[in-house]
């Protein structure tokens, strides 16, 4: 491929140009409080009267396997369609066995009951799982309206497809969906996603893998003398893994003609989003203590990756970060995504905005760096929580080891953080400012986003180790407007994923696009939020289908769901939705 001179220069010296926004903004080595002139955000966690009783089983051994400090993410999804958005909870399973050989290690489904309380439904569900779960993936991949899981894990992976009547069914090794390598053999999966890559109009699977690992083999790992969980460096990488849906129920494993295969990582986090505008989706994989992966689509069913010479491998000081939870979206409303990593505390967590012809490192700059020194970061999102019209940032925050306090100076537990997006890509912490109960720490880890009461503002599920999760609930009072897009693809993937939106207003124009692929072992609202701020009305709305299909709006009334059907194949006609649905 041919670079600019600036993809040139990222290579050479580690998009060294973000390192050097240091020296002209001293001041953010100074980070403030929330001021008056900012929106103020507040959450409640309602857990303890949502009727959510999951507890996640870690398994918590004197070995300190290193399983045990990796398992706990969410998925928010509708899984029977009654508008509301449910919940579901990957769980571990007895060490060493791997099995889940006691119901406490079963994993839950929670429907949401419309009045802030969720009811078990596991059982009647049939989604218990088997082995030792990590993380979750929610879409519709044969479309025929239902919203299907893939839970992924250290032994076994599963692929469940949603049968229409609040049951489901384990169809992985029918679909050709194992997680198990010709070579490496069963992986050991973090995190997965759902992704149109070729544009055929169904959905594809992408399949996040950590290390070669193996509980029976692993030997015990030793720092300052106390037992602790061992290094990705004392590991060999492994493959990430690509499922080319066939569309008759089965898919295709292309990890290798894809391109894929050839790059060996320590993936954690994966998200989707199209950077460079060609209309394919590209993969962003987020690495722990190893250059991150940018896996771009080239159109003809390959990718490239193309981590280096665009600026994203490496931090601005040429190295790599202990990266977590990804998270690929607009920013900064130029209509170009940019990339969000958290990581280990000294590393800071990695902002890199999207330049057009490659990523450059603005951490500092962001005030991110300065503010996120002493956290480590698990789950992440991007998402405006005001409704102000910029989307704010929400980390999951925990220490990697229990016994953290005598070996990494940094409590185990931590509070959750959000980062004000003030404009200009600047952010201010003003965690202190919202909440009592949004503050308790805890070993927090993965983190699903979603309005699960459908009041217009996004709420945040985080799973907690050996605890029960956290249910945010979006308080925020400050008469803002907002939008939601439910997009329905017919020529297209159902969900919509990988759709572009832009939404224009009196108070400008904003980007975002339709993604489930969010932050760490999770998986979020396939739903389009948009804050809107003061406008009452959006004078239009344009989305760009993963097809290439061009589709507008018109004159939208603010403050409402709004699904948005794939028109028939050119039909351009633009639509006003001023009123009643």
């Amino acid at each position: 491929m041919s670079w600019t001179r600036r993809q040139f220069l990222n290579l050479l010296v580690g998009a060294a140009a973000g390192c050097r926004r240091r020296v002209a903004a001293l001041e953010l080595l100074f980070p403030s409080e929330s001021s008056s002139s900012l929106p103020p955000i507040e959450f409640e966690d309602v857990i303890g009267r949502s009727g959510i009783d999951f507890v996640l089983q870690n398994s918590l051994s004197p070995r300190r396997y290193s399983i045990e400090t990796m398992i706990g993410g969410a998925a928010a999804f509708d899984y029977n369609n009654d508008g509301l958005l449910d919940l579901f909870f990957p769980n571990g399973a007895s060490i060493p066995s791997l099995e889940k050989n006691d119901p406490k290690f079963y994993n839950r489904l929670y429907r949401n009951n419309g009045d802030g309380t969720f009811t078990d439904v596991t059982a009647t569900a049939g989604v218990q799982g088997r082995g030792y779960c990590m993380g979750v993936a929610a879409g519709d991949y044969n479309n025929d309206g239902h919203t299907d899981i893939y839970v992924c894990g250290v032994n076994y992976n599963q692929l469940l497809r949603n049968n229409g009547d609040g049951t489901f069914t384990d169809v992985t090794v029918k679909a050709g969906v194992t997680g198990i390598h010709p070579k490496y053999g069963k992986t050991w999966s973090v995190a997965a996603g759902w992704l149109d890559y070729n544009n055929d109009g169904l959905l594809d699977l992408f399949v996040t893998n950590y290390i070669d690992y193996d509980i029976r083999t692993a030997p015990p790992c030793m720092l300052q003398g106390l037992t602790a969980y061992c290094r990705p460096h004392d590991f060999r990488g492994t493959v990430n893994l690509l499922y080319r849906n066939n569309g008759d129920g089965t898919f295709t494993d292309v990890t290798e003609e894809s391109g894929i295969g050839k790059h060996l990582g320590k993936g954690m986090g994966v998200a989707f989003a199209d950077y460079d505008n060609d209309g394919f989706i590209d993969i962003f994989v987020s690495n722990d203590s190893f250059r991150n992966f940018l896996f771009h689509n080239n159109g003809d069913g390959s990718f490239s990756e193309v981590g280096r010479e665009m600026g994203v491998a490496y931090n601005c000081n040429g190295g790599t970060v202990a990266g977590m939870g990804a998270e690929f979206r607009d920013l900064d409303n130029d209509g170009r995504p940019e990339i969000f990593q958290t990581a280990m505390f000294a590393d800071t967590f990695v902002l890199r905005q999207n330049m057009g012809d490659s990523f450059e490192d603005v951490t500092a700059a962001s005030h991110l760096g300065s503010l996120t020194r002493s956290l480590t970061g698990w789950g992440v999102g991007a998402f405006d929580f005001n409704n102000d019209g910029l989307k704010d940032l929400f980390t999951a925050n925990a220490a990697i080891l229990d016994n953290a306090m005598e070996i990494e100076h940094q409590p185990f537990a931590l509070p959750n953080t959000v980062f004000l997006n003030s404009g200009d890509l600047k952010f201010a912490d003003v965690s202190r400012t919202v909440g009592a109960s949004f503050l308790t720490p805890a070993a927090h880890r993965g983190a699903a986003f979603g309005d699960f009461n459908n009041d217009g503002k996004i709420d945040i599920a985080v799973a907690v180790l050996n605890g029960p999760p956290k249910l945010l609930i979006n308080r925020t009072r400050n008469g803002n407007h907002w939008l939601i897009v439910a997009l329905v693809g017919r020529r297209d993937n159902r969900d919509g994923l990988g759709a572009k939106i832009k939404v224009t207003t009196a108070q400008g124009v904003q980007y975002n696009h339709a993604t489930t692929a969010v932050g760490y072992n999770s998986s979020s609202d396939k739903r389009v939020h948009f804050g809107l701020g003061n406008a009452a009305v959006v004078d239009r709305i344009d989305i760009v289908w993963p097809s290439g299909q061009k589709q507008s709006l018109v004159q939208v009334k603010a403050d409402r769901i709004l699904t948005i059907t794939q028109e028939e194949e050119g039909d351009d006609r633009k639509r006003s939705m001023g009123g009643k649905q």
